[in-house]
């Protein structure tokens, strides 16, 4: 699995460690950024990992900021991208085998790193169930699709 990496300067500390746990699993990965604690825009670097992931680049991308909010609304703006902000073990599940997330979104003012690492190894290893959650994450291609389209 292909993973696509990023943050910006308030999850720049985060990111380093993700990274560190993507080295220990094997993963193979790309950081898009940044690279100090320079304060840089969180929509430029949700937009290149969602843009890196929505053209199949890579297989699953991960991103952070303070909040991990400001990063996944930017990442969600890309057409393809289902990024899902995860704060705990349970979501982190259900993002990937009910909504087929392919991004997921951290923060690190508001998430413990072990917690932060926990959430990332669910996520990574996590498979999409499929059925009659297919059908949704359907309609959600449909919405974006038709808004796209305007």
């Amino acid at each position: 699995m292909r993973i696509a990496i990023g943050s910006d300067h308030g999850g720049l500390l985060l990111k380093a460690e993700l990274v560190k746990l993507l080295e220990q699993k094997g993963y193979e990965y790309k950081d898009f950024g940044c690279f100090t604690a320079e304060a840089v825009d969180y929509p430029d670097i949700g937009q290149a990992v969602g843009e890196a992931v929505a053209a199949g680049q890579y297989d699953r991308g991960i991103i952070c900021c303070g909040t991990g909010i400001g990063i996944s609304i930017s990442a969600n703006k890309v057409p393809g991208v289902r990024a899902a902000l995860c704060g705990d073990c349970f979501s982190a599940k259900a993002s990937r085998e009910h909504n087929n997330a392919n991004v997921l979104a951290l923060g690190e003012r508001v998430t413990g790193t072990e917690l932060a690492k926990m959430i990332t190894e669910i996520w990574l290893t996590t498979e999409f169930t499929g059925g009659r959650h297919g059908k949704r994450v359907e309609k959600i291609r449909a919405i974006e699709e038709k808004y796209n389209k305007a």
